[in-house]
């Protein structure tokens, strides 16, 4: 039994290593701040630590985190949504470090797209990560947010739109998002 657990466990560590880049980006476009990210990963992750036997049993772990993830985010906003929705200066944001391959560090006006991406409702901002970041189809990403395709399309139609809106992003929006 000793020997399945430790199995279990560095399974679970091989998984997180692995993942660690793409779950911190991804938290960190979720929040806009990186302390915030390191804890909704950390939240996350605990999560699924507990359920690792059943989380890697299944064809897609990815799937299964994301979920977690997503689901941590909104219910930590859900308490505190006037904060949440208050529109935040360039200070409050602290870039992510990026990794080669990274399209966001690619982008010309970085802290213009991550300031713009911060203003975004909760829901628009998941969608537009999940989509054009993650590169989801709408499908997985109603999936990780627990919604309909059609509220997926609704969101990161609105998103994408008040992105376009912000004069000098609507470029950048137009190069990584799909039409």
């Amino acid at each position: 039994m000793g020997d399945r657990k430790q199995a279990g466990d560095e399974e679970f560590q091989s998984f997180l290593i692995g993942r660690w880049p793409r779950l911190m980006r991804t938290a960190f476009l979720l929040t806009g701040e990186q302390h915030a990210a390191e804890d909704l990963v950390q939240t996350t992750l605990e999560q699924v630590f507990v359920a690792w036997r059943r989380v890697s049993s299944r064809d897609d772990p990815d799937t299964y985190v994301r979920r977690v993830m997503i689901n941590a985010h909104a219910r930590k906003h859900r308490r505190r949504l006037k904060e949440f929705l208050a529109p935040r200066s360039d200070s409050d944001l602290v870039p992510e470090l990026p990794d080669s391959g990274d399209r966001i560090a690619q982008a010309d006006d970085r802290s213009a797209l991550l300031t713009a991406l911060s203003q975004l409702p909760p829901r628009q901002r998941e969608a537009v990560v999940l989509r054009y970041w993650e590169d989801l189809s709408e499908s997985r990403t109603a999936e990780a947010m627990g919604c309909s395709v059609g509220a997926v399309k609704s969101n990161a139609a609105k998103g994408i739109a008040k992105l376009r809106a912000i004069p000098g992003l609507a470029e950048t929006v137009t190069q990584g998002g799909r039409r």
